[in-house]
């Protein structure tokens, strides 16, 4: 593997017999590199977003993971865990852990189903209170950001994160061709 930098910050290295190209920009710089991976790309974006909204959801003692929960239960009602891990597009355990700790505060309950074996999750009057509350703080996040992006960027990027969502979860995890 072999470096390359010059004084505009870029780097080539050759890898696998191909050549990746990065461009890193200096720290003084308010823009991030951009990364050759879009998985890496997506992820860093969501980490910041997901420390913004958590600071402004942060004086409720609320984190947005929970405040998505709480919007997904209060617009789809009574669901399974699984129905809402498929929503939310979350791993079972990262759920489970989240759903324990909200269960403790009051603000979920589950419930059997038709089926006795069936538990389904409900939003309790403490939760859709605590939603409620937290609503404001997120909407003033929420419109920030909107104000922030542009109209048709917000637009197009809530489009464009729904329709990577849709195509890989309809695709399926990696075929194990080979590359």
């Amino acid at each position: 593997m072999e470096f390359h930098f010059s004084r505009s910050g870029i780097s080539l290295f050759f890898l696998n017999h191909h050549y990746v190209h990065i461009h890193l920009l200096y720290m003084k710089s308010s823009a991030a590199p951009t990364l050759p991976c879009m998985c890496a790309n997506i992820r860093r974006a969501a980490r910041v977003l997901t420390q913004r909204y958590d600071e402004a959801l942060r004086p409720l003692g609320l984190t947005i993971t929970q405040f998505t929960i709480l919007q997904a239960l209060s617009i789809a009602g009574d669901i399974t865990q699984g129905r809402l891990g498929e929503i939310l597009a979350m791993d079972s355990t990262t759920l489970t852990r989240t759903l324990s700790v909200m269960k403790r505060q009051r603000w979920i309950a589950k419930i059997y189903g038709t089926d006795r074996r069936e538990r389904r999750l409900r939003l309790t009057r403490v939760g859709r209170s605590e939603f409620n509350r937290a609503v404001p703080y997120w909407q003033k996040s929420q419109e920030m950001l909107r104000v922030q992006l542009g109209k048709e960027r917000w637009h197009g990027l809530t489009k464009l994160m729904n329709d990577i969502t849709t195509l890989v979860a309809e695709q399926g995890g990696f075929d194990g061709a080979t590359i």
